[in-house]
């Protein structure tokens, strides 16, 4: 009998996407444990370094605030506290995940997603909300 008619290379080839597929979805689950507390500080606020990320403040309010106010995790868990590099935010805000509906091109641009992202990693690079006394 082949490998052809075993179903060999396909097999092989449909196991690994099955594999990777598995590993990338137990990285979200392990990150999605992380604290949904992140958003601008309530001491002062964040500064924004770019007219993008200023951009998608406004992306965030108009797209994400009712379910994430402030940058938390309100119906779900936030983005901006988790160690995701840009792309696979990007990934997780087109597709969506669980019951985060998916923002296609039509929805919410190219242009407005890079916005966005820029918006969570300035969230991201201040760092947790300070109390000052």
């Amino acid at each position: 009998m082949t490998a052809r008619a075993r179903g060999g290379p396909q097999r092989t080839t449909l196991a690994v996407v099955f594999a990777v597929l598995a590993a990338i979805g137990l990285v979200v689950v392990a990150l999605s444990r992380s604290s949904a507390r992140r958003s601008e500080p309530f001491a002062g606020r964040l500064l924004l370094e770019s007219a993008s990320e200023t951009r998608g403040r406004t992306v965030f309010a108009a797209s994400c605030h009712a379910c994430h106010p402030g940058g938390m995790g309100g119906l779900g868990p936030a983005l901006n506290d988790k160690p995701l590099p840009g792309w696979l935010m990007a990934f997780q805000v087109r597709h969506g995940l669980g019951a985060m509906p998916a923002f296609d091109e039509a929805h919410l641009p190219e242009a407005d997603l890079d916005a966005l992202l820029d918006y969570l990693l300035a969230l991201r690079r201040h760092g947790p909300p300070r109390f000052d006394p």
